[in-house]
């Protein structure tokens, strides 16, 4: 055991300064962590010494692999409480950011996955590097691309969110950047002198950025758009499936394989989340949406399967219930999207609301 904070959180000349600091789990969120970061952002909020805030992490294994999967499976095995107490608190950080005042910097070299594309993509300057990974691969362990994701994805590019969304694709600097992900690619090297001037003059990070940007190369991504957008945007799992199989074409033929191996039900949840999440008029509304699915979906045989397989015993033979994307009901659908009683529903944090 360490008594070293998971969060670092300080001021340094102006410059609000927030580092994940738990790298043995390449900083999986926790909700002390999320408490953490959000008592530091709420302190800077009216602080006129404060000019803008950092999110960055230590170590070198990457910027944030996601939440603390195992807590939220061990939890939705039970009552669900604990899971759905750290979701309450991680989602308020991610609308907390989404709304924050002030300019908010993430610096993204390394991994960036689930909780961590939710506390870096509100951020108005998004630094990628060569050491970049970005994914949400949430339909793999029975879950949902949260954190945002039903306002985020569904706004980028086309339907290329929607592919992200249900395949869990990865994607390095160059497709991020080209995507909008990422608003800016800064070489690994580079990042030091960024964070140096920064500190110096902590007002305006987007502008430091614009001058040290660099070249992130060709996006591989671009090729595929059109494709991209005549066979995930259509309305349905079932027509996605049969366009990609009608299709026949290598890459298709190579999402369709992808597919088959995800959750049925989580791919249904994502693409009902992602274009109801498209329609919403508000960051908030689209966290009260997640926070239903969330605490609901943990509790499903999927979750705790996916986790069983690709977490714990790493088998990575997940054996999914139902087992093909016809036996996913509307019904089920409804019932994961319903509201919850209403002193149960998500709310912003009251200086928020």
């Amino acid at each position: 055991m360490t008594d070293e904070p998971e969060i670092l959180a300080r001021i340094q000349s102006g410059l609000g300064r927030i580092t994940l600091n738990r790298p043995k789990a390449i900083h999986a969120l926790n909700k002390g962590m999320c408490d953490a970061m959000i008592a530091a952002l709420l302190a800077w909020k009216d602080d006129p010494a404060v000019k803008s805030v950092l999110i960055d992490h230590a170590g070198e294994r990457g910027f944030c692999a996601g939440g603390d999967i195992r807590m939220i499976a061990e939890s939705g095995a039970g009552d669900a409480s604990e899971a759905k107490a750290f979701f309450h608190a991680e989602y308020r950080l991610n609308h907390l950011l989404f709304e924050y005042p002030k300019p908010v910097t993430a610096l993204v070299d390394g991994i960036v996955m689930g909780g961590g594309v939710g506390i870096s993509e509100p951020a108005e300057v998004r630094i990628a590097t060569e050491n970049t990974t970005y994914a949400m691969p949430e339909t793999g362990i029975g879950l949902f691309p949260d954190v945002g994701g039903g306002w985020f994805l569904p706004r980028l590019p086309g339907f290329v969110g929607t592919w992200l969304a249900l395949t869990g694709a990865r994607l390095k600097a160059a497709d991020t950047v080209f995507l909008g992900i990422h608003s800016h690619y800064l070489p690994a090297d580079a990042v030091e002198a960024f964070r140096s001037i920064l500190a110096a003059d902590p007002a305006h990070p987007a502008d430091f950025a614009d001058g040290l940007e660099d070249d992130a190369g060709e996006a591989p991504i671009e090729a595929h758009l059109p494709t991209i957008d005549r066979l995930f945007g259509l309305d349905t799992l079932e027509e996605i499936f049969a366009a990609l199989e009608a299709d026949g074409s290598e890459w298709a033929t190579a999402q369709l394989s992808t597919l088959k191996t995800k959750s049925p039900l989580s791919m249904k949840v994502t693409l009902r989340q992602l274009r109801t999440g498209a329609t919403l008029d508000s960051f908030a509304d689209n966290m009260a949406m997640e926070y239903r699915l969330g605490g609901r979906v943990v509790r499903t045989h999927d979750f705790q399967e996916g986790v069983r397989a690709v977490i714990v015993d790493k088998d990575n033979a997940p054996k999914w219930s139902p087992a093909s994307i016809e036996g996913v009901t509307d019904e089920t659908l409804d019932a994961l999207f319903a509201p919850l009683p209403a002193d149960e529903e998500w709310t912003p944090l009251p200086q928020l609301a």
